[in-house]
C-alpha cells in the first residue's frame, strides 16, 4: 500500500474522503475550540490548525527560518496543546497544531510518512534570538513530556522540543527532474528545494547557531558503533523504525536487526512500535524450534530505540516469488506456463496452511498474514515473518494491522483471522486484486470466477476460500457451490462492461449519484489527490476532469456539476496548481467547451498573472499543459498575444531539454516524463508549421525511450525495481505521442519502439482498472493506434477483463481507483477514465484525452505526413457547437 492511503479508507467506506470526516462527531482538543485574543485568525490546511497573530503585534511571520516542532503522545497530547496554545498566544507567535485526537493517530501510524512523524505543533519564531528564548521558556514549561522522536530535526535537551531550517510559508521551485517541490530561498535569493527527508540537514549557506551545536553534538554521539553486529544493508523503513541485515561480529553469522521508535509507528490499538517489538520477541520465543519463524538472537536498546535481532532466513518474499513466476503479464501465456504455476501456487498455499496451523498449535494467532509476510525458498520451504501483531489465541481480540487486502472483517476473532486471510490467499496467488474485499467482499465470487476463465483451478478448492470470505454474510455460496459458467460482472452490478452502450449508460448514471454538490471540497470522489492544493477542480481528478468525460462521450449536460465548478473558480484559491491535468490551465479549458468562454478567460488571465515560465516540463502540472492549452485559447479567440505567449513556452522548454535529458533518474512518459514536452512541440508544429518543433518533439522522445527496458513483454519504462507500461507513467503514454509524431514525418526507429510498446499494451493481467496507471489506459492506447485492425482481438480482451474490476456503486456499473480500497470517479484513476477508454474502443466517437485526439485526425497511418489539426479536441466533438 502506498503511503498516504491508509488514512483516507477511514472517511467513508465507498470512496477515499478526508481522514477529519471519519467520525460523524470528531473529537477536537479543547485547545482547537478556544475563544483566541483578539485580531488573532485561524487557517485548516490538511491535517493542521494553524494560528495567526493580529499584524498590529509587529510579528510578521519571515518565509523561512528555525522552526520548533514539539512533539506529543496520544496521553500528553491534550497538556501539550494546552501549553503551547497558551505560550504562543501570550507572545504573539505564529504557530499551528493538530487539532484531533484521530488524525495525530493518522500522522504516527504505521505507515505515516516519516518525515512528519512526531510534529504535533509548530512554532514560527521571528529569529534566533526568539528561536532561542522559545526553546528556554516553552523547553521548562514541556520538561519531561515525551513523543515521537522528530527525524528531520535536532533535539532540544530531553524534553519534546525540535528544530529545523525550512519553509514557513509554502512556496515553490523545480528540483532536479524538473518536479515542483517545496522550497527556501538561498543566499543569492534563487528558490530551492526545501528537503524534508527524516534526517538532519543545514542549507549550506545556513549557519547552526551555537546554542544549538551541544544538541547537534548529543545526536551525532548516538550510533550503533559499540554494538556486537555490524549493519550491512536497510531493507525496509516504517514509521516505527527500520529493518536491517547484519553480521554477528562474534561469530560471522548474517542476522536481521528489526528497530523500533518508541511512541511511533502506532497500530489502531494504539500500540507503538517498542511494544509491537516486544510482542514479536515473546511470539519468536514461543515459537521456537517449529521451523516456521525467524529464531530469536537478542534484544538491544540503542538510546532510546529498541532493536530484535533474529534468524536471517534465506530465500524470497512471495510477492516477489509471484511477480516473477506470474504467467499473465505476456499476451498470450502459453497453457504449460499456466498449469505450471498453478501447481506451484496451490503447493505453495499448503504449505502456508501447515505453517498458520503451526503457530496456531502454540496458542498464538498471526493477525497479518500478506504476500510479504511470507518467505519461500528455491525449494519450497516456506516460514513466516514480522509477528509484531501476533497475540495469544484465548484472549485474542480484534485484528490492529494488516494488509488491506487480507485485513479481516470486524467480526472475525482470534484464529479466524488468519482463516480469513489464508482464504484471501487463495485468491491473490491467481488474482492479486484482493484489496476489492475492502469495498465489498461479495466481490470474491467474481474473482474467483475469474481466476477459472484463465487458470485450471480446481472450483471446489476456490469455492471453499469465498464460503470462509462471506461467512458469516447472508447468501454466501457453500463450499463446492459455484456456479458452473463464468459470468462477466459482479452480483451487485446492473450490467457487464463489455455490453455497450448499456454499460456507458450505467457508468454516466454512476457518475452522477456520486456528485455531492452540497460540499465545497470536491464534487466527484475521486483519488486523494483530490483534496491537495486543486480543491477537487482539476482534469486528472477533480471535477473538470468528470465534465470532460461527460461531455466526451456525449452524455447529457451536467447542469449541477457545471454550476459547481463555476463557483469554485469564480475565486479559486491562491495555491490552486497551475497546470493542465493538475490545474486552471485544465478547468479553464474544459469551461470553455462546455461554452463558459468568459469564466475560461479570467482564469487564463489568472495563470498568465503567476509565475508560469517557472513550471516544470511536465505534462500534469508543468510548462507543456500551459503551452498547449494557450496556444489552443490563441486560435479560438484570434488573439495573437496568447499565441505569442505559446511560442515563448516552448522556447523556455527547448532551453531546458539539455538540462532534463541529462538528470539522473529522471521519471518518463506522458504525464511526468519529456513525452509531455514533445506533445506540446507537436501540437505547435501543427498550428505553425515550424518544422524545428518537429525535431525537439522528436528529440524529447528520444530522451524518454533511453529511460525505456526492453523486457519478455515488450518495452516499459524502467523505474529501478519496477517497469511501467501504463498510459501515463509508463510506455503507453510515449507511444501515443509517437504515433502522433509518425503522423507527420516517418521514422523507423520510432516504428520499432511503438511496435514494441504495442507488445506492453497487450498483456492478460494488469493490476488495476484506470486510465494512467491500469489496463483502461492500455485499452485506450490499442483503440486510438492507426490501423488497430490487427489488434482487434487484443481490445475486446481487454475490454472483457475490465469485469474483473467490475463494483456496484447504487446498482450501477463503477471502478475502483488507485490502490483499489474505494472506489473512484476521477478521470486518472477511475469509473471517468475508464468510460473514456471503453467509449474510444466501443462507441466509435474516437473519445480522447485533450490534445491527443485520435491519430486517424492527424493524417491516419504511422509514417503519413498529410493532414494536420487545428482544434485541442475532434471537430466532430459535441463541444465544437457549445463554443
Amino acid at each position: 500500500m502506498e503511503k498516504g492511503y491508509e488514512a483516507f479508507v477511514l472517511g467513508d467506506s465507498c470512496f477515499y474522503d478526508r481522514p477529519d470526516r471519519a467520525s460523524a462527531t470528531p473529537v477536537s482538543y479543547a485547545a482547537a475550540e478556544r475563544p483566541l485574543p483578539e485580531g488573532w485568525q485561524t487557517t485548516v490546511f490538511g491535517d493542521w490548525l494553524a494560528f495567526h497573530p493580529p499584524a498590529a503585534a509587529g510579528c510578521r511571520k519571515p518565509f523561512q527560518g528555525w522552526k520548533v516542532h514539539v512533539s506529543a503522545t496520544q496521553h500528553n497530547a491534550e497538556k501539550v496543546a494546552s501549553t503551547v496554545w497558551t505560550y504562543c498566544t501570550e507572545r504573539a507567535v505564529a504557530f499551528k497544531f493538530v487539532p484531533r485526537p484521530h488524525l495525530w493517530h493518522l500522522r504516527n501510524s504505521k505507515y505515516a510518512a516519516r518525515h512528519g512523524s512526531g510534529k504535533f505543533a509548530t512554532l514560527y519564531p521571528a529569529d534566533e534570538r526568539q528561536l532561542h528564548t522559545v526553546l528556554t521558556e516553552l523547553g521548562s514549561l514541556l520538561e519531561g513530556e515525551p513523543g515521537p522522536y522528530v527525524l528531520t530535526d535536532l533535539r532540544w535537551g530531553d524534553g519534546p522540543l525540535y528544530v529545523r531550517y525550512g519553509a514557513f510559508t509554502l512556496r515553490y521551485c523545480l528540483d532536479e527532474s524538473g518536479v515542483r517541490v517545496p522550497a527556501v530561498e538561498n543566499r543569492e535569493g534563487t528558490l530551492v528545494p526545501d528537503r524534508r527527508t527524516p534526517s538532519f540537514r543545514v542549507p549550506a549557506w545556513v549557519e547552526l547557531p551555537a546554542f544549538l551545536e551541544p544538541a547537534l553534538a548529543a545526536r551525532n554521539a548516538v550510533t550503533t558503533a559499540g554494538l556486537p553486529y555490524r549493519i550491512d544493508q536497510a531493507l525496509h523503513y516504517s514509521n516505527g523504525g527500520g529493518v536491517y541485515t547484519a553480521t554477528d561480529t562474534r561469530t560471522g553469522d548474517k542476522v536481521v536487526l528489526k528497530e523500533a521508535r518508541p511512541h511511533a509507528g502506532l497500530a489502531a490499538d494504539g500500540a507503538d512500535a517498542v511494544t509491537r517489538l516486544a510482542r514479536e520477541r515473546n511470539a519468536l520465543q514461543r515459537l521456537d524450534g517449529l521451523g516456521v519463524a525467524p529464531g530469536f538472537r537478542d534484544w538491544l536498546v540503542v538510546g532510546d530505540h529498541r532493536f530484535l535481532v533474529m534468524e536471517f532466513l534465506p530465500g524470497t518474499p512471495l510477492n516477489e516469488c509471484l511477480a516473477r513466476r506470474f504467467p499473465l503479464y505476456g499476451p498470450a501465456p502459453a497453457p504449460a506456463d499456466v498449469a505450471g504455476y498453478t501447481a506451484w501456487a496451490m503447493d505453495i498455499h499448503q504449505r502456508v496452511e501447515r505453517a498458520v496451523r503451526a503457530v496456531h498449535s502454540r496458542g498464538l494467532v498471526f493477525h497479518d498474514l500478506h504476500l510479504f509476510n511470507i518467505m519461500v525458498t528455491d525449494d519450497g520451504t516456506t516460514r513466516l515473518l514480522d509477528f509484531e501483531a501476533a497475540s495469544d489465541a484465548a484472549t485474542s481480540g480484534r485484528q490492529t494491522m494488516a494488509s488491506p487486502a487480507f485485513a479481516a472483517p470486524p467480526d472475525r476473532r482470534g484464529v479466524a483471522v488468519d482463516r480469513y486471510a489464508l482464504a484471501c490467499l487463495r485468491l491473490a496467488l491467481f488474482m492479486p486484486m484482493t484489496s476489492l474485499l475492502a469495498i465489498d467482499r461479495t466481490k470474491a465470487v467474481s474473482l474467483a470466477r475469474a481466476i477459472t476463465e484463465v487458470f485450471p483451478v480446481p472450483r471446489e478448492w476456490l469455492a471453499e476460500a469465498v464460503a470462509e470470505i462471506l461467512r458469516p454474510a447472508a447468501g454466501a455460496p457453500s463450499a463446492g457451490h459455484l456456479p458452473a459458467q463464468p459470468v462477466q460482472h459482479d452480483p451487485g452490478t446492473t450490467v457487464p462492461p463489455a455490453d455497450w452502450p448499456r454499460s456507458r449508460d450505467s457508468m454516466v448514471r454512476a457518475l452522477l449519484a456520486s456528485a455531492t454538490p452540497h460540499r465545497g471540497d470536491r464534487l466527484h470522489p475521486g483519488d486523494i489527490a483530490q483534496f491537495g492544493d486543486g480543491g477537487g477542480l482539476g482534469l486528472a481528478h477533480g471535477a473538470a476532469g468528470v465534465l470532460y468525460v461527460l461531455d466526451e462521450v456525449g452524455a447529457p449536460r451536467h447542469e449541477a456539476g457545471e454550476r459547481w465548478l463555476l463557483e469554485r473558480t469564480e475565486a479559486p484559491k491562491p495555491t490552486t496548481p497551475l497546470g493542465l491535468y493538475d490545474g486552471l490551465s485544465g478547468v479553464a479549458y474544459v469551461l470553455d467547451r462546455l461554452g463558459y468562454r468568459d469564466r475560461a478567460l479570467e482564469l487564463i488571465d489568472r495563470i498568465l498573472h503567476a509565475p508560469w515560465e517557472q513550471l516544470g516540463t511536465d505534462l500534469h502540472g508543468g510548462l507543456p499543459g500551459i503551452v498547449v492549452v494557450l496556444s489552443d485559447f490563441a486560435r479560438s479567440a484570434a488573439d495573437s498575444t496568447l499565441e505569442g505567449l505559446a511560442l515563448k513556452g516552448a522556447d523556455i522548454l527547448a532551453d531546458r531539454l539539455s538540462q532534463y535529458e541529462s538528470t539522473p533518474h529522471r521519471r518518463a512518459g506522458l504525464m511526468r516524463g519529456l513525452t509531455g514536452t514533445a506533445l506540446a512541440f507537436l501540437r505547435l508544429h501543427e498550428h505553425t508549421g515550424d518544422t524545428r518543433l518537429l525535431d525537439l518533439a522528436r528529440r524529447a522522445l528520444a530522451s524518454d525511450l533511453d529511460r525505456c527496458v526492453s523486457t519478455d513483454h515488450g518495452l516499459h519504462v524502467g523505474e529501478g525495481r519496477r517497469s511501467l507500461p501504463y498510459l501515463g507513467d509508463g510506455s503507453a503514454g510515449i507511444g501515443m505521442v509517437i504515433d502522433d509524431y509518425l503522423a507527420h514525418r516517418a521514422d523507423d526507429d520510432l516504428l520499432r519502439a511503438r511496435s514494441a510498446i504495442l507488445t506492453a499494451a497487450r498483456s492478460t493481467y494488469y493490476a488495476q482498472p484506470g486510465l494512467c496507471q491500469g489496463r483502461a489506459g492500455l485499452l485506450h492506447h490499442l483503440a486510438r493506434t492507426p490501423g488497430n485492425e490487427h489488434l482487434r482481438a487484443d481490445i475486446d480482451s481487454h475490454v472483457h477483463r475490465m469485469h474483473w474490476y467490475a463494483m456496484s456503486y447504487r446498482g450501477h456499473l463503477a471502478f475502483p481507483g488507485h490502490q483499489m480500497m474505494r472506489l473512484s470517479m476521477d478521470l486518472a484513476t477511475g469509473t471517468a477514465g475508464v468510460l473514456l477508454a471503453l467509449d474510444s474502443a466501443l462507441g466509435g466517437r474516437r473519445s480522447a484525452l485533450p490534445f491527443l485526439p485520435s491519430p486517424a485526425l492527424l493524417g491516419g497511418t504511422p509514417g503519413n505526413t498529410a493532414g494536420t489539426r487545428t482544434t485541442g479536441h475532434p471537430p466532430c466533438s459535441p463541444a465544437t457547437t457549445r463554443r
